[in-house]
């Protein structure tokens, strides 16, 4: 299993979370943040705004399913047909293991070790 977290503008959110929703991909975490990539923040005027607010979405899905939902992610956050800076990032990392709480239960992943199969 792969978590899949996305740093993206608060107005493509809901374009995201339908999308993956669509997809088949219902299960996600959503957090406020703030930030700046490599823009470096927003001067407007005299003044420059270093802490963007952005959005992180996070899923966790089966490796076999990590381009497709990254596929959809990429088009339904990207602004315009060829995007601009401050779209934000995906960042991809292996999950070892996934218990459910309630149930105390073990989940299967298709991680061994802590690397991806």
């Amino acid at each position: 299993m792969l978590m899949i977290r996305s740093i993206i503008r608060p107005e493509r959110v809901d374009a995201v979370l339908a999308a993956l929703m669509e997809a088949g991909f219902p299960a996600v975490t959503k957090i406020n943040v703030v930030g700046r990539g490599k823009q470096r923040g927003i001067r407007i005027g005299d003044i420059v705004y270093d802490e963007i607010p952005k959005e992180m979405l996070i899923t966790v899905v089966p490796a076999k399913d990590k381009d497709l939902v990254i596929k959809i992610i990429i088009q339904a956050a990207r602004s315009g047909e060829t995007g601009s800076f401050g779209d934000g990032k995906i960042f991809v990392s292996p999950v070892a293991e996934v218990y459910t709480i309630s149930s105390g239960v073990k989940e299967e992943s298709d991680v061994a070790d802590g690397v991806p199969s």
